[in-house]
């Protein structure tokens, strides 16, 4: 079976690495900058953009390609998967009339409130900067900060932790004004994927992820800095009874855009905050996480390829998905200086990885040696029977590295555990 990545990051290296565990997978790859990852474990690779769509179908049909798994959020909303299902290539992917519950945040939110889904925070939505400072001004409490489009997990600005009143306003500015305004939802995050196959849902290991760029979570937003999960699947401040709400709002959306026309197929996301009164969505994303899915995928024991061909043909519910009762954490490293002046071009030398999985991402090979770009560089993954092992496994890795680059240490740590477990009993 040939099977087409697209995509160059981190969570595209953790799909490529899970689909070659299946011996009669053939890989093929298209990304922007060749990733030393999965170049190694493609066929063949084709060096373009990921929204260069005409270039990947012409592509994918000289390569006889018999599935297409897309891994970032930039080709969903371009219509990577009709123009490639229109020439008969199944796409583990949503339309880009689906994908809208991530490409555009002001369809979703007016999705969930006419379809009374629940999880859906308090909202507006405005596409004039004046309206939107108006009500700023006018509105006491503090707020999330949403361009409508797409910001690569960095646009979204919350008062009291990113700005005050003042620079919400010069950030709605900058804006033009299209944005969805939240009430600012308290608690602690956690992220819930899930395989869908238009109908139906089969759930992953929950994970939380990191933000913000340095230890204590502090500074700006990042695409992420790292993520564990636990080896129930769960998390200490995450009950069943908490999870199962998530996944049935997660299944109500499906549902609801099975209903509005636009079937949903592929990875969805779910990024929930659990507060006072249960989980709120935060957003929903038309993909796999990225680093969620080195988390998840590292634990994943079935046959992925199975697992999507089930997903493409609609039978998910037939389909072996087990998962390793383990803890995984996992680190990503990044330039200095990211993310708001990356070093780039700097050589990085990874030294003793022990059982630590490796995932390249935004780094590339010249002449021998792995250099930096301008984003996150190398993420390792720990797994073991607790979170201490896991986590130690993956330090160990990461602090092997030598080179220009710097990483969260605290992440998967029991202390920033005891920190979250904390805050959740608070608010409860």
């Amino acid at each position: 079976m040939k099977i087409l990545v697209v995509g160059g990051g981190g969570r595209e290296h953790a799909i490529t690495r899970a689909l070659s565990c299946n011996s009669n997978a053939e890989i093929f790859s298209v990304m922007s900058r060749r990733n030393p990852g999965i170049a190694r474990l493609s066929r063949d690779v084709l060096l373009d953009k990921e929204t260069n769509i005409p270039q990947i179908e012409r592509f994918s049909r000289k390569s006889d390609i018999d599935l297409a798994i897309i891994g970032p959020e930039a080709p969903l909303e371009a219509g990577i998967v009709d123009r490639l299902e229109e020439n008969g290539i199944s796409c583990v992917g949503p339309s880009q009339a689906a994908a809208r519950l991530e490409t555009d945040k002001a369809f979703c939110r007016q999705m969930m409130y006419s379809e009374r889904i629940a999880g859906c925070p308090k909202y507006r939505v405005f596409h004039d900067a004046e309206d939107a400072i108006r009500f700023i001004r006018d509105h006491g409490k503090e707020m999330a900060i949403k361009p409508i489009g797409l910001t690569g997990g960095k646009g979204v600005k919350i008062m009291g932790e990113h700005l005050d009143r003042k620079g919400a306003i010069e950030y709605i500015r900058t804006l033009g004004g299209d944005v969805v305004l939240e009430e600012r939802l308290v608690g602690e995050e956690f992220t819930l994927q899930a395989f869908v196959d238009g109908k139906h849902i089969v759930p992953m290991p929950i994970v939380q992820d990191h933000k913000r760029a340095y230890e204590g979570d502090e500074g700006p937003n990042t695409g992420g800095m790292g993520s564990y999960s636990m080896p129930d699947h769960l998390l200490p401040f995450v009950s069943e009874k908490d999870c199962e709400k998530a996944y049935s709002i997660m299944a109500d959306a499906v549902s609801a855009m099975e209903r509005l026309g636009a079937p949903y197929r592929g990875i969805l996301y779910g990024q929930f905050m659990n507060t006072r009164e249960g989980p709120m969505v935060i957003e929903f994303n038309a993909r796999f996480g990225d680093p969620e899915a080195m988390n998840v995928l590292s634990l994943l024991e079935s046959d992925f390829c199975e697992i999507l061909l089930h997903l493409v043909e609609g039978t998910l519910t037939s389909a072996r998905v087990d998962f390793a009762q383990k803890a995984t954490v996992c680190k990503y490293l990044v330039p200095e200086g990211y993310p708001e002046a990356p070093v780039s071009g700097q050589p990085v030398q990874v030294g003793e990885c022990g059982d630590a999985l490796l995932y390249y991402a935004n780094i590339e090979e010249r002449d021998g040696r792995l250099v930096t770009l301008t984003s996150r560089t190398l993420a390792f993954v720990g797994m073991g029977r607790t979170l201490a092992e896991a986590e130690s496994i993956a330090e160990e890795a990461a602090a092997s590295v030598k080179g220009r680059v710097r990483y969260r240490r605290d992440i998967g740590t029991e202390a920033l555990l005891e920190k979250r477990c904390a805050h959740m009993k608070e608010l409860r």
